[in-house]
């Protein structure tokens, strides 16, 4: 099926999250409207685990795409969408690897050039996956339109790489592995490190620090003004993690939040942190949800329609007041009424 690129809105389809949320005192959860809200790509295949930047003026829109599914399939590929408005959104870029099954695509902008990292499943022939098999992709642009081809990450080989930040000269990009590259299946667990590799051009990476010792996932680190590091970490389907280091980041304070985050995000608004990711509830299911992290706690300020398979936000800041974001998920249904997976946007906005 020819892939089809929507820019429209559901009707009115503006939600306002409420003061009280959580039992919370209004004063403490800053009001926060989530408005026009769109499905922007469904191409019939499975669409899922965003990212979204801005780039030279431009929006960029990365997600997996796979005819198969969710799982382990070397037919999944990586969409990049570019936008000038964030309204109309053209396919600027496709990229799959080999016997490997391309997901979790993320941006980094580093010297001028935009990358897009994807860790990637060894898609074996017998369904026995390993984690040791792992191996890092990244392509990059200087211009937006021209890519250069996947290119192999040296140095993740094992490492099942994920979300990248930049400081001082330097790339940082989470990975994680088993503890002592231990042969087994694909299961993880805690016997998984999560690993935060550095490199001066975004390519040759090398062990610089662990985030978490054991249970390791998902992570998401943002810099401060002075190089210390916030992170966020997924801890399976336990609740998840704050964890914070000052350079060289080999001592890190770990505390657990109250909340299980699956593929969380992490950004400032304004002088504000922004958590997002998936929630579990007892009776709705999973959902994707938006947090304020203020004094080491969670503070949910908004519920985006989503149920199912969901969750991987990006996040734009537009302004101090003005977000742009983009998740995935399955609460719809195609023509023959069967579940979606698709990719869609919102606008954040504080009155």
């Amino acid at each position: 099926m020819s892939a089809r690129i929507f820019s429209f809105r559901w009707g009115i389809a503006t939600l306002t999250a409420i003061l009280a949320l959580g039992g919370l005192r209004a004063e403490s959860v800053p009001r926060v409207e989530v408005s026009k809200i769109r499905r922007v790509f469904h191409n019939g295949e499975h669409n899922a685990f965003t990212d979204l930047i801005r780039f030279q003026g431009r929006f960029y829109l990365t997600f997996r795409s796979c005819p198969e599914g969710h799982g382990v399939h070397d037919s999944a590929s990586i969409i990049v969408l570019s936008s000038a408005d964030a309204e109309s959104w053209e396919q600027v870029y496709r990229f799959s690897v080999e016997k490997r099954d391309t997901r979790d695509p993320h941006f980094l902008i580093f010297r001028d050039q935009l990358f897009i990292y994807s860790g990637t499943w060894y898609d074996d022939p017998s369904g026995q996956f390993d984690l040791n098999q792992h191996l890092g992709y990244g392509v990059y642009t200087s211009d937006g339109l021209n890519w250069a081809p996947p290119t192999i990450l040296q140095g993740t080989f094992g490492h099942y790489v994920w979300k990248a930040a930049a400081f001082g000269g330097k790339a940082y990009l989470c990975g994680r592995r088993k503890t002592n590259y231990a042969v087994g299946p694909k299961g993880e667990g805690k016997a998984v490190r999560s690993v935060m590799l550095e490199s001066s051009d975004g390519l040759i990476w090398r062990q610089r620090a662990f985030f978490q010792t054991e249970a390791g996932d998902e992570t998401v680190f943002c810099f401060e003004e002075d190089g210390s590091i916030i992170a966020i970490g997924r801890r399976g389907s336990d609740t998840a993690q704050l964890c914070r280091a000052r350079a060289p980041y080999q001592e890190w304070q770990r505390s657990d939040l109250d909340h299980y985050i699956g593929g969380p995000l992490l950004s400032r608004w304004g002088n504000r942190w922004v958590v997002g990711g998936r929630k579990f509830t007892q009776s709705r299911g999973p959902k994707t949800s938006f947090y304020w992290l203020k004094n080491g706690n969670l503070e949910e300020f908004a519920e985006l329609p989503s149920a199912g398979d969901n969750s991987y936000p990006g996040f734009v800041e537009l302004s101090s007041t003005r977000a742009l974001i983009s998740w995935y998920s399955s609460h719809e249904k195609d023509d023959r009424g069967n579940p979606m997976t698709a990719i869609y946007l919102a606008e954040l906005r504080l009155p």
